[in-house]
């Protein structure tokens, strides 16, 4: 029987086996339990971290993440600020994050948070603590080779139509803050800010694209 050699140019992916979930500011990862229990019904391994989002201890988050990933290709599904967190991690550059081949978020600012903003310039900076670091940044772009999917919400419940009337946002998050040139995939559901995280299609998307080769 004659076996055929993989062309040289089609990459084989490597089938996602861990998940990282990191949750959103004022958040535990109490909130991300429905979400961790139905991917790892899915038969993935699961660390559902959580950290303190007003003083967060990136060096700790990092390490917990290279420890649970070791050696396994692995994919992190973030909720708001835990996207930015995911980004910090890949940032840092370790040799296991390698390991991450994609990155979903769940209303994540990407390009900043701008309700955050509005409470720094009104002098609220004790109710956000270190969480700045992450919720006022200006990304632009993903250069990482993980593949990111950016899920939206456009239903606004929150403060975010009293402070951009007639703004497209998840009430908390700006629909326009979740895009990034670079991105794999963009998806928008009709979905306030924390019931993304509750959501069944949601969670039925997320599986079919950590699925994905």
């Amino acid at each position: 029987m004659n076996h055929s050699p993989i062309p040289l140019n089609i990459t084989v992916s490597a089938k996602i086996e861990s998940i990282v979930v990191l949750h959103g500011l004022y958040m535990s990862g109490f909130v991300m339990r429905p979400l961790s229990a139905r991917l790892g019904k899915s038969g993935y391994r699961i660390l559902n971290l959580s950290y303190n989002t007003l003083t967060p201890n990136i060096d700790e988050i990092c390490a917990a993440i290279d420890t649970f990933v070791g050696d396994r290709p692995a994919a992190l599904v973030c909720h708001s600020m835990g996207g930015l967190v995911a980004r910090a991690y890949l940032e840092r550059g370790s040799a296991t994050s390698k390991q991450v081949k994609k990155v979903v978020t769940l209303g994540t600012p990407h390009k900043g948070s701008a309700i955050a903003k509005h409470m720094h310039d009104k002098g609220l900076e004790l109710l956000l603590k270190n969480s700045v670091e992450f919720l006022l940044s200006n990304n632009q772009d993903w250069p990482f080779d993980a593949k990111l999917y950016s899920i939206a919400g456009d239903l606004p419940i929150g403060l975010m139509p009293l402070l951009q009337k007639g703004s497209q946002s998840d009430g908390t998050v700006l629909l326009e803050e979740t895009k990034l040139s670079g991105m794999a995939e963009h998806k928008v559901f009709h979905l306030s800010h924390t019931s993304l995280i509750y959501s069944r299609a949601v969670m039925d998307y997320i599986c079919e694209l950590l699925e994905r080769p």
